[in-house]
């Protein structure tokens, strides 16, 4: 019986969240403008309400999906009886509908994890901040029931089964990637509520940084899994190879990092100089803008992609508006607010000040790049000018370049002071490292493929400048103050050298996989063989397997050097029959130094052959591993014990005017 109701619960559930989001939106705003502690103390109740009813509509969700509850549409649309159960979950939110209400519920929870570990905060400050988290929540809640409800019933006749989720997301890639993504996106909400908190309340100093920092480096580092993780399921699971195509909706999520990526670096500039006051506000307004875009993009029907979930064009209206009015209004405040702030630091053009502004403003020209390229085209088309593809070779041509002044800078600046630095001691500094870094990009193009390449020694140069000068601090420290010398460094700075080293990492296995790549489109039968790369593939049997809800054509691959065995790999051709589509599964052989990769096409016409697309991929998995060291290095950070003392930045903060 509670089954049969869950749907109903749920949909009540959503109802009495957006009564609390309208409430936690309202009243402690009122109160902190008004002064009125009672008002204010709405807050923190209010967003742990809101936090337990979406999880109580999510829960209902996910148990209906579980039971294979088809009378409700959205489960109708987006599962199967024959669908394994973990799949049957992550269905939840594999579509529009319960995507959105995921997004909600992770909203709730930042808002419920600021009200558990912000309680030191000033009581108006954090009604501000969770007010301001409530209005944007309420809005997502409006959204959801208005047009995008999961718990609608199919009346009076349900199915009597699913039509399945789409077979390229029955991966397990797809299970952790959108709530990974969801938790970067949502999360850089909390640095927009503190920025708009710190603007209602004209406290616009490096107090508020120092909370509003820890938040964004977590939502950073879970949006910098997602991003490798959605990388990581397109290069195994599209069958293709790639690891990026500059897809809009890769570009969705990319325009965001970007800017939060300035955003982290502007935060830390405020809390320790008092600088980019301005600045950091306007940083922290944007990342988020640009969080709801990427909502738009993918939710509006204006993409056509792989990634994208919904075609409705009156939800992408309502996500218009709801992104019209929030960056309408925040930056109509920061307009009012901003001209009041001085920022009275000086600094010289050789001083860690001065490369974490360049590397802001490198990085901003990047995310207007991207911005271009994708929105350009959709400009265009819906004002009837015609139709044109931006793709690759746009990209390409600017990001690179971009990348390599950004790694210039970012290789510079942990060796330089704050304030201002004589250019001679800078060059003290730095000399060694220029020359070893130098070595590694003349030496190893060479010992590698036994010729000089200009490109890959470009990359790998920008990826040992980045590394080399980070060795230097520690060094020291050994000198002054023997083996604990480096224990005196901060984890926040363990947290920077992290990400950087991961950045470097991720610049070696683009420029190695860019340009020893070795990939070829054979025809292949049982018995034959082809060589790719300096492997010999062999296909040595060709058989037919049963899934659970799938018919595949399974190849078994030899993969030799020589006369030593390196693999055996089972590249399938997978044929869903409730959703009468196809889809490639992929064969890999991982390596720290290389991938061998192989995917079945189609079948050939003499009934024997199948076309195979073979390749090997050098130093492909350093991308994804150099994400997961920057998002290592962006959650060390947020364990740096001075963001627990709490009690001196409230004391800070209560003591301005």
């Amino acid at each position: 019986m509670l089954i049969q109701i869950l749907p109903e619960l749920g949909l009540y559930a959503m109802m009495l969240a957006l009564a609390m989001a309208l409430v936690q939106a309202i009243v402690p705003l009122a109160g902190s403008l008004t002064r009125r502690p009672l008002w204010m103390s709405y807050a923190v109740p209010m967003a742990w309400g809101q936090a337990l009813f979406l999880l109580t509509a999510f829960v209902c969700l996910a148990l209906g999906f579980l039971f294979n509850d088809f009378s409700v549409t959205y489960i109708a649309d987006n599962a199967n009886s024959n669908l394994p159960w973990y799949y049957r979950l992550s269905a939840v939110w594999g579509g529009h509908e319960g995507s959105v209400l995921l997004w909600s519920m992770m909203m709730a929870f930042w808002g419920l994890a600021v009200s558990v570990f912000s309680r030191n905060l000033p009581r108006d400050m954090l009604a501000r901040v969770l007010s301001v988290l409530g209005m944007i929540n309420a809005g997502f809640l409006i959204f959801i029931l208005a047009t995008s409800s999961p718990f609608d019933r199919i009346l009076p006749v349900p199915p009597s089964d699913g039509a399945d989720l789409n077979p390229l997301l029955q991966d397990p890639g797809l299970i952790v990637h959108p709530p990974m993504l969801y938790m970067g996106y949502v999360g850089f909400s909390v640095a927009f509520a503190f920025a708009l908190a710190a603007l209602m309340g004209g406290r616009l100093d490096a107090a508020w940084t120092r909370w509003a920092r820890p938040w964004t480096n977590l939502a950073w580092a879970f949006l910098s899994v997602g991003i490798a993780l959605g990388s990581w399921w397109a290069y195994y699971e599209l069958g293709w190879g790639g690891w990026w195509f500059w897809d809009p909706v890769e570009n969705a999520s990319l325009m965001p990092w970007l800017a939060g990526t300035a955003l982290m670096h502007s935060l830390a500039v405020t809390e320790k100089r008092g600088g980019f006051k301005s600045w950091t506000v306007l940083l922290a307004i944007v990342t988020f803008s640009l969080s709801l875009l990427g909502t738009f993009l993918v939710r509006s029907g204006v993409l056509t992609s792989v990634h994208a979930f919904a075609n409705d064009p009156s939800r992408g209206t309502f996500i218009l508006i709801l992104l019209g009015l929030t960056v309408g209004a925040s930056l109509t405040l920061y307009a009012f607010r901003a001209p009041r702030v001085k920022s009275p630091l000086g600094f010289g053009w050789f001083s860690r000040d001065a490369m974490l502004l360049f590397n802001n403003i490198l990085l901003l020209v990047m995310m207007v790049t991207v911005l271009l390229g994708t929105l350009y085209p959709l400009i265009l088309d819906s004002l009837g000018l015609g139709r044109i593809s931006v793709g690759p070779p746009y990209f390409n041509t600017l990001i690179v370049p971009l990348t390599v002044a950004l790694g210039l800078f970012m290789g510079t600046g942990p060796v330089t002071r704050w304030k201002q630095m004589a250019p001679r001691e800078l060059i003290k500094r730095l000399w060694l490292s220029a020359i070893v870094s130098l070595i590694v990009a003349l030496t190893i193009p060479w010992l590698y493929d036994g010729a000089w390449s200009l490109p890959v020694s470009l990359g790998l140069l920008v990826a040992a400048w980045i590394v080399v000068p980070l060795v230097r601090e520690p060094l020291t420290l050994i000198r002054r103050f023997g083996l604990r010398g480096p224990a005196k460094l901060s984890r926040s700075h363990y947290g920077m050298v992290l990400g950087h080293i991961g950045m470097a990492m991720t610049i070696v296995g683009v420029t190695m996989v860019s340009n020893y790549d070795h990939a070829d489109n054979v025809r292949m039968r049982q018995g034959h063989s082809v060589e790719v790369g300096g492997y010999r593939f062999t296909m040595t049997q060709l058989n037919e397997v049963h899934g659970p809800n799938y018919l595949a054509d399974r190849a078994t691959v030899r993969v030799t050097q020589g006369d030593r065995l390196i693999a055996m790999l089972h590249p399938e051709k997978r044929f869903f029959d409730a959703r009468r589509q196809a889809m490639t599964e992929t064969a890999l052989d991982h390596g720290l130094t290389r991938d061998l990769y192989v995917a079945m096409g189609e079948p050939l016409d003499d009934g024997e052959s199948w076309a195979m697309r073979i390749q090997v991929k050098p130093f492909v998995r350093w991308l994804w591993l150099g994400a997961l060291l920057m998002a290592a290095g962006g959650i060390l950070a947020v364990c740096d014990k001075r963001y627990r003392h709490r009690s001196r930045t409230r004391q800070a903060m209560e003591a301005r005017p």
